[in-house]
């Protein structure tokens, strides 16, 4: 009987029909060409800046190489930022594309920062390095083996975290260049405790607001008036947290305010958002049904400021942590020592930025469908509980000192909806249990005939699943070996340039 079968959840059973209705008009070979010709663009617009000299050479080739990698960023780590807007349907592909590329760049441009003493200093001791031409051909190792890490990843559809890749990139040429003693083992432990913090922390936070959203709005009988109240709070809530997190991770090297300051300015944020969000939440309500998926309209709007907030802190943190080496090289080449204080130069967070809006737009709607549509089924609700999340539990790990991936988060918080689903649709199919009804009822399902039983037993027995499991396990493997791959592909093409160079 079909009703015994191990089925996903009913949503995604078109997911191939949708992906290839869905295809980027843009075939393999034109989107590879114009990858090339953006590098060729890096190749001179860095060329005019620095002129053509023997020093200068290494510093053109390492920015093409910092192009490469932004591309890949733009394809890979984006994703986790505008995937779950794009799966709810809340966004079109074409409008996070948009908002993606001009907030990453922009929030690269305005607020990137001072990183590469976190890069190259914190994780290998740089005074060990024997000399300025080892530490630059260290760091030219590790950028490009960070930039083919997530290029893999990409292909093989795994969200991997940009800043694990280059910590462990920089960590293998490091230690291929002076030794495993001078490798920072304590912040490689503190890197290694994220990967299963940040993953659990996210999706915690967004199932417990997921279910306090159910529980709120959606499981009771007035569903409109519960959203009336609690929209606006959530909506605040979110102002308030992506405020406090732009002023603790996106603009921390720009201005470092006081914790009773961000207090003061979460705070005021919390309750001017709240006042125009309740009269919004008013007039919208207003011509919509007593229905979840009308309900569900209401979180549109905070779910594509959530997205936008966090692809700007995405591009003010993860595009200069991603191309501190190229800083790092541009800083020492002719200075005659190693000095990782060095802030990130324009021109850098320019290569940066205009990359990964390009590794965006050319490669990203494919990592971004797998995020939003085939892990589990998202709408507006589930995905602003996501994004809610993820700004949540950045702003936790950063006052405990935690180095937390927003990779790892957002996917996190990804499962987390999805599973808490799932234990909610099975829990519902159980007779002996008195649950929530649809029109906000505590109704025990008890069976009312013998049909109505038959189907409950065997809705009993096929146990949904409403989480593609395959997913989980290739985005667990991927998060796993993330540093120790990309720690030995820098090695080796360390050892590499100094068998060549000499």
């Amino acid at each position: 009987m079909a009703a015994h079968k191990m089925k996903l959840d009913k949503d995604l059973k078109k997911i191939g029909q949708v992906q290839a209705a869905t295809r980027t008009a843009l075939g393999l070979e034109t989107r590879i060409g114009l990858s090339v010709v953006f590098l060729l663009i890096v190749f001179g617009y860095v060329a005019l800046i620095k002129g053509v000299s023997s020093s200068s050479v290494i510093v053109i080739v390492a920015a093409v190489i910092g192009g490469y990698m932004a591309m890949t960023i733009g394809a890979n780590d984006v994703a986790n930022n505008v995937g779950p807007a794009v799966g709810s349907k809340a966004i079109t592909m074409t409008g996070a594309l948009v908002i993606a590329a001009v907030f990453e760049v922009t929030g690269a441009l305005v607020a990137g920062s001072n990183v590469v003493a976190t890069v190259s200093g914190g994780i290998v001791d740089p005074a060990r390095m024997p000399g300025e031409g080892t530490f630059v051909w260290a760091m030219l190792a590790a950028l490009f083996a960070a930039a083919l890490w997530i290029h893999l990843a990409t292909y093989f559809r795994a969200p991997v975290s940009t800043t694990h890749s280059i910590v462990g990139a920089v960590l293998g040429a490091g230690a291929a260049a002076a030794g495993f003693s001078a490798v920072n083992w304590p912040v490689v432990a503190r890197i290694t405790a994220s990967w299963i913090i940040s993953p659990i922390m996210g999706g915690v936070i967004a199932a417990i607001l997921l279910a306090f959203i159910k529980f709120a709005v959606l499981y009771r009988s007035d569903r409109l008036s519960a959203a009336r109240l609690w929209v606006p709070a959530l909506t605040a809530l979110t102002g308030s947290t992506f405020s406090t997190y732009l002023l603790m991770k996106g603009l921390a090297h720009v201005w470092s305010p006081s914790f009773l300051l961000l207090l003061t300015i979460g705070t005021v944020i919390f309750l001017i958002v709240f006042a125009i969000s309740k009269y919004g939440v008013a007039r919208a309500a207003a011509g919509l049904a007593n229905t979840r998926k009308d309900v569900a309209k209401l979180f549109t709007l905070p779910l594509i400021f959530a997205a936008a907030v966090l692809s700007f802190a995405h591009g003010a943190n993860d595009v200069a942590n991603a191309v501190g080496p190229l800083s790092a090289i541009a800083g020492q080449i002719g200075k005659g020592g190693v000095d990782v204080s060095v802030a990130v130069p324009g021109w850098v967070l320019t290569v940066g930025g205009f990359g990964i809006a390009i590794g965006l737009g050319l490669f990203g709607p494919r990592l971004i469908r797998m995020v939003g549509e085939q892990i589990t089924k998202l709408n507006p609700i589930r995905a602003f509980c996501v994004a809610l999340a993820a700004g949540i539990t950045v702003i936790i790990a950063s006052a405990l000192g935690l180095p937390v991936s927003s990779t790892h988060i957002a996917v996190g918080g990804v499962f987390g909806v999805g599973f808490l689903r799932e234990f909610i649709s099975n829990r519902r199919m159980r007779p002996d249990i008195a649950y929530p009804g649809q029109n906000g009822s505590a109704s025990a399902a008890q069976p009312e005939n013998g049909i109505e039983a038959q189907r409950v037993r065997e809705a009993k027995q096929l146990n949904r699943r409403l989480v593609r499991r395959q997913h989980l396990l290739t985005i667990l493997a991927a998060w796993v070996v993330t540093v120790p791959c990309a720690a030995v592909l820098s090695a080796a093409l360390y050892l590499g340039i100094r068998l060549i160079v000499g």
